[in-house]
Parts: C-alpha cells; sequence; structure tokens
C-alpha cells in the first residue's frame, strides 16, 4: 500500500491534493451540518469560489445535500467520509509518524489526526472522535475513569457514542476546580460522560487556588475524601495538556505567581502540574485531586492535545511516561517528528 501510495505522489501529486480537499470539505459539512457556504469557506480558510467549485462537486456525485438552513452530507457522503479516514491517514504517512514519536518520547501509543486544528477548528472534534475510538477499545466492566476540564475532553465526551456492553463503570473528575465555563467543567463532563455509557459517577466541588489550610480542612470531610481516594483508584485517565502560563491565567493565578512559573521555566501544564522542558514538575496547582506521581501509576492515561503551539507544551509533559498515549493532530505530529531528527542527529 505504502509504495503504491508513494508512487501516485510522484507521478499525480494534483490527484493527492484534490483528494485531501475535497475530504476536508466533505468532513468539515459532516461535523457542523447544516452549514452555509460562507461559514464553510471561513472554517476551511479558502476561498469562496474554490468552496463553491468543490460543493458543486460533491453535489453532483450525491454525496451533499444543499437545502435552505444549508448544506448536509447524504449518507453515501459519510460513508465516503468515514472509509477514507484510513486511507488519507497511510496516504499522509501518519502511521510511521506515529511510530517514531512513540518510540523516541517512551509512550505506551500515539494516535495523529490528519490535519491542523488552528488552521481547522473541526479538526478538535476528529481528535475528540479518535479519542473516542480508542477508549472505547480499552474500556471493561469495573473500571475508573477519571476525566480533566477543557475544550478537548469536551469533544471526546461529544463525540462518544452511547454503549450498553459494559457494566459497574465509575467516571470521577480528576481534579477539583470550577472554572467560569460549566460546559467545559471536569464535573460536568465526567457527568454527561457517565449518562453515554450508563455508569455511575461521583463529583468533586472544589474552587482553585485554595489555601493549604482550608485543603486541609476539606481533605477531613468524608464525602470529599471518598472521591479523592476514588480518583486515585482510577483505571483511565483521560485530560488535556495547555501551555502553562495559559493555564495559570486561566485558572486566576496572581501576576506574582505567574511570573514565579516564567521564571521556573514552566512550559506545560496537565491535570494542575506545571513542567518545564525537562519534562520535571516545577510547580504543583494546590487544588485536590490527581498528581503526577498518582497518574503515572494509572495504567492508561490520555492525553489529548493539537496544534503547533501546544508541541512544546506536549513535549514536557510526556517524555518518558511508559503508560501514556498521546492524541494529536498532524501540524503538532510533524512539528514533534523535526525535534526528534534534530535531537537524534
Amino acid at each position: 500500500m505504502q509504495e503504491i501510495l508513494s508512487l501516485q505522489k510522484k507521478i499525480v501529486p494534483e490527484l493527492v491534493e484534490v483528494l485531501e480537499k475535497r475530504y476536508n470539505v466533505l468532513r468539515t459539512i459532516s461535523y457542523n451540518q447544516p452549514i452555509g457556504r460562507r461559514v464553510l469557506a471561513n472554517r476551511l480558510n479558502l476561498g469562496e469560489r474554490i468552496v463553491r467549485t468543490e460543493i458543486s462537486f460533491l453535489k453532483s456525485q450525491n454525496l451533499i445535500e444543499i437545502n435552505t438552513p444549508g448544506m448536509t452530507v447524504t449518507e453515501e457522503g459519510q460513508e465516503v467520509v468515514d472509509r477514507l479516514k484510513d486511507f488519507i491517514h497511510e496516504l499522509k504517512g501518519l502511521s510511521d509518524i506515529e511510530e517514531s514519536i512513540r518510540s523516541f518520547l517512551g509512550l505506551k501509543d500515539v494516535i495523529i489526526v490528519p490535519g491542523d486544528t488552528n488552521a481547522n477548528p473541526t479538526i478538535l472534534k476528529e481528535l475528540g472522535k479518535a479519542t473516542a475510538n480508542y477508549v472505547k477499545t480499552i474500556i471493561k466492566n469495573n473500571d475508573i475513569i477519571a476525566l480533566t476540564g477543557g475544550n478537548t475532553i469536551k469533544e471526546f465526551v461529544e463525540a462518544f457514542p452511547k454503549i450498553n456492553n459494559v457494566s459497574d463503570i465509575l467516571v470521577v473528575p480528576a481534579r477539583g476546580g470550577m472554572g467560569r465555563k460549566v460546559e467545559s467543567q471536569a464535573n460536568t463532563l465526567a457527568a454527561s460522560f457517565a449518562k453515554k455509557i450508563n455508569a455511575s459517577y461521583k463529583m468533586l466541588h472544589i474552587p482553585e487556588n485554595l489555601s493549604l489550610e482550608v485543603l486541609d480542612t476539606l481533605l477531613k470531610e468524608k464525602e470529599i475524601k471518598e472521591v479523592i481516594d476514588t480518583i486515585h483508584k482510577a483505571d483511565i485517565l483521560i485530560y488535556g495538556i495547555g501551555n502553562a502560563i495559559e493555564m495559570a491565567e486561566k485558572r486566576g493565578t496572581s501576576l506574582v505567581e505567574t511570573e514565579r512559573l516564567r521564571s521556573l521555566g514552566a512550559i506545560g501544564e496537565a491535570f494542575g502540574c506545571y513542567f518545564n522542558k525537562e519534562s520535571k514538575v516545577v510547580s504543583e496547582n494546590t487544588s485536590i485531586g490527581i498528581n503526577i506521581n498518582q497518574a503515572k501509576n494509572i495504567s492508561t492515561h490520555i492525553a489529548v492535545a493539537a496544534g503547533e503551539h501546544k508541541v512544546e507544551s506536549i513535549l514536557s509533559t510526556m517524555m518518558n511516561n511508559k503508560n501514556a498515549v498521546l492524541v494529536t493532530d498532524e501540524s503538532a505530529g510533524r512539528k514533534i517528528l523535526e525535534f526528534i531528527k534534530e535531537q537524534t542527529k
């Protein structure tokens, strides 16, 4: 297969470009339907004339329908999107990049989704779907699943289908903390995910940036202690990775503390821990929940993060993490591969 694809790229490279472009148009319509032409052009960062041409072709092939509310993908069109996914993955050589990253970083697995999240936000949905597909293959009866908050984890929860082939699952938020956006908080996502898999769930209502004295008092509360103990027994941890300074600012961290993180060289953040470029934890948020040492003991933890701007953060948090699975997009994957080539010269 790879040999045929390689020959195809050399002899008719324009066909590969056209195939990828039409796949992206169809995939974006699928995730955002019904969608208008102008919105579609903006999502794909393409000119309206180009989009109009592609829409005309897809309609002529009965892959999309155009109605008053906007464009939608037909049943045949959805089948094409689903069947092309693996082909596009191989066409772009992403399997080889996945293995290079997995081997260099010392991870359990790496999953790369074609595309660039920064150029096309729809890729974030594909990221959520890829994570959901992976979790479906490993989830089993009596598992405890811990989730953090954030937009990428929200996409995972929304992409996960309702299933009834597992039982006695417990879903918990991985960390305490109540941000401004209720829909992407860990508690909200844990409850939503539990409903998808007919599981029970527990919540942890703990604000960010509490003093150690207040935290000590809360930990003595029986209900909170029970949830914390459950989190520490998690079989699967699913979390996002963020830029250290951006995450600190989102948490309402003081300017003094933010500058301290800068001085410590913090570049990545995951489940409340701030990492430097040597993958060392230089600071930890005081919110109750799982920490880096406990996370490493969990049999499978899945990090979901995408975009070139996240590469430093991904590298800082994922090095030598043998129980970790990284789900990312093509732009970040290729950037990480560049880093690997520089390091192995």
